[in-house]
């Protein structure tokens, strides 16, 4: 690689590796296999840069990588493992934690498919047509699997925790 792409590279991997991270956070579940996620992810977009650079979009491109990264590792894995967390530096208030562990049980429930379209258009905010293009499925498949993911983690969740329905605020 050349000096120029292999900086170009690095200056989209420090552009955009918050966003990649807090995907895989909620698509993993936690944050050990996050940071490989990632890693996984980022080592494949600098070995593959120049072809990411001439598809035009980039942040896309990666950001699709991703998905099939986590996809495909899902497929290959017989066993998961789940490391166990160090104690962070600061704490957030009990019941802001007991719901982000309840709904990253919830997700962490869902089929891997399902999981990345909730993340994909809930968490990063992606319309269904660039979710749909990314997985190449139709945009009616991705409302549907939405809705029904969606519902799953309600549920999982029980009426105290779902609040109100903003799904739909400010959304086409």
């Amino acid at each position: 690689m050349r000096r120029r792409d292999e900086a170009e590279f690095e200056d989209f991997a420090r552009a955009r590796s918050q966003e990649l991270m807090r995907a895989a956070v909620v698509l993993t579940g936690d944050v050990a296999s996050a940071e490989d996620l990632v890693q996984s992810t980022l080592t494949r977009a600098y070995s593959k840069w120049g072809q990411i650079q001439g598809a035009g979009n980039p942040v896309a491109y990666v950001r699709t990588m991703q998905n099939r990264v986590f996809l495909d590792g899902v497929r290959k894995k017989s066993s998961r493992e789940i490391p166990v967390a160090d104690v962070p530096d600061r704490r957030a208030p009990e019941d802001d934690m007991a719901l982000r562990e309840a709904l990253l049980a919830a997700l962490g429930e869902l089929e891997p498919l399902d999981r990345v379209i909730v993340v994909q258009r809930y968490l990063l905010d992606h319309d269904v047509a660039t979710v749909a293009a990314e997985l190449r499925l139709t945009p009616q498949a991705v409302r549907s699997r939405a809705s029904r993911a969606l519902a799953r983690v309600r549920a999982a969740l029980g009426a105290d925790a779902s609040g109100p329905d903003r799904t739909r605020e400010g959304r086409s």
